[in-house]
């Protein structure tokens, strides 16, 4: 029996197991941690192909509700998304309470939240980035990349890119622990007084290394999101690249109704 009929049109088998496999992980009857029955389990309970359930997996991992482990099978995911509201992450009265955006986001969140930087130091801007901070391609730049962690899995890659003439009086930025409020709070410190952030949000599948660096599933959705630090004398100070496992965040956007 390969289809159903449900208002009125034919509902293909495979969406119909997939939905209640999605709906038991809702309802909490597939618990955080546990996995998800394997293929010859869901063929014998369903009396259908394996073709039909590997289909209906696709259509379940699309969800974001499960993970799906090389030679292990599906998982379900044990912790909800980040709320990742740019709306007001980077409220200046944050970076004074020693707060840097990412981890007071995760604390809100009830998450344990984990920084590890992989880079410091001098490269030479791509010419995207150079664009962005108005300075010619190849200029030597700061670079700073981290790895960030949720509940000890990796969700998001960032890379700051900052102009040389604006860190190189400021050593806390050549740290791997720039102190409390992160490199905002240090910019601010010398003067460079924020007026808006600029942030450029994409969708794309993951690329294999960026699967393997976030341990994602194969074909797994990403966000790209690039943002501009703009002060108040309206210089880019700060161009961040950053990579988003897109099922750990939830964006939240306030847009103004007036001028």
């Amino acid at each position: 029996m390969g289809t159903a009929v449900g208002g009125g049109r034919a509902v293909p088998r495979y969406v119909q197991i997939a939905d209640e496999i999605v709906q038991q992980i809702r309802a909490g009857v597939l618990k955080p941690g546990e996995m998800v029955p394997s293929e010859s389990e869901l063929v014998d309970r369903y009396s259908v192909s394996g073709g039909t359930i590997r289909k209906a997996m696709v259509e379940v991992r699309a969800s974001g509700l499960v993970e799906t482990r090389h030679g292990k099978g599906s998982i379900v995911k044990d912790r909800p998304p980040v709320r990742h509201r740019s709306s007001d992450r980077f409220r200046r009265s944050h970076r004074q309470g020693g707060k840097a955006a990412y981890l007071a986001e995760s604390a809100q969140s009830g998450a344990t939240a984990k920084v590890s930087v992989l880079y410091i130091g001098p490269m030479e801007a791509p010419e995207d980035i150079a664009e962005r901070l108005d300075v010619e391609a190849g200029t030597q730049v700061l670079a700073r990349r981290r790895l960030y962690f949720r509940n000890g899995t990796p969700v998001e890659t960032a890379t700051s890119y900052l102009p040389w003439d604006v860190v190189k009086d400021i050593p806390e930025l050549f740290a791997e622990n720039p102190g409390g409020g992160g490199i905002y709070a240090r910019l601010e410190d010398h003067g460079h007084e924020f007026a808006e952030f600029v942030e450029t949000l994409q969708a794309r599948p993951a690329s294999k290394a960026e699967t393997s660096e976030l341990a994602l599933s194969p074909g797994a959705p990403v966000v790209h999101l690039v943002r501009e630090a703009v002060t108040t004398a309206g210089r880019v100070v700060e161009v961040c690249d950053t990579l988003m496992a897109a099922d750990q965040f939830v964006f939240s956007y306030r847009i103004p109704a007036a001028d």
